[in-house]
């Protein structure tokens, strides 16, 4: 998990080119491209609970405090991703023990797997909204 300034579909929609605020972000999916830039998809991650309970993963209150998280539950949003090329310049430390990192930890397999899974499944089905961030 990284803190990123993710750009949410809708305030894409409306002409942002930033986003609002830094939060965690789960990195979905890593690739390089053929000239050799990396690219990352990441799901936000928020303290509103989804409408649908499809559309999130919450993250177990043990996970929350390992990753440095709020206390309050959060989920992980399975509807929508930012596409960057890494590191990209709206990547943002994270205050660790030993002062500032890169990032917050990594998830659980378990819930890493769901999260993965079920982005997958949504982009095969093309229901996944995506902002490809300028590099």
């Amino acid at each position: 998990m990284i803190r990123y300034a993710y750009l949410w579909t809708h305030e894409a929609d409306a002409g942002a080119e930033e986003g609002r605020k830094d939060r965690p972000c789960a990195v979905v999916l890593a690739l390089v491209r053929a000239e050799g830039i990396v690219e990352v998809v990441v799901a936000p991650i928020t303290s509103s609970a989804p409408t649908r309970g499809a559309d999130g993963v919450e993250l177990p209150a043990e996970t929350r405090r390992r990753l440095r998280l709020q206390e309050a539950p959060c989920w992980i949003v399975l509807t929508e991703v930012n596409r960057f090329a890494w590191p990209g310049p709206d990547l943002r430390p994270v205050e660790g023990a030993a002062g500032p990192v890169w990032s917050h930890g990594l998830l659980p397999a378990q819930v890493f797997e769901r999260v993965r899974d079920a982005i997958v499944d949504r982009a095969r089905a093309r229901t996944l909204r995506a902002v490809s961030r300028p590099e």
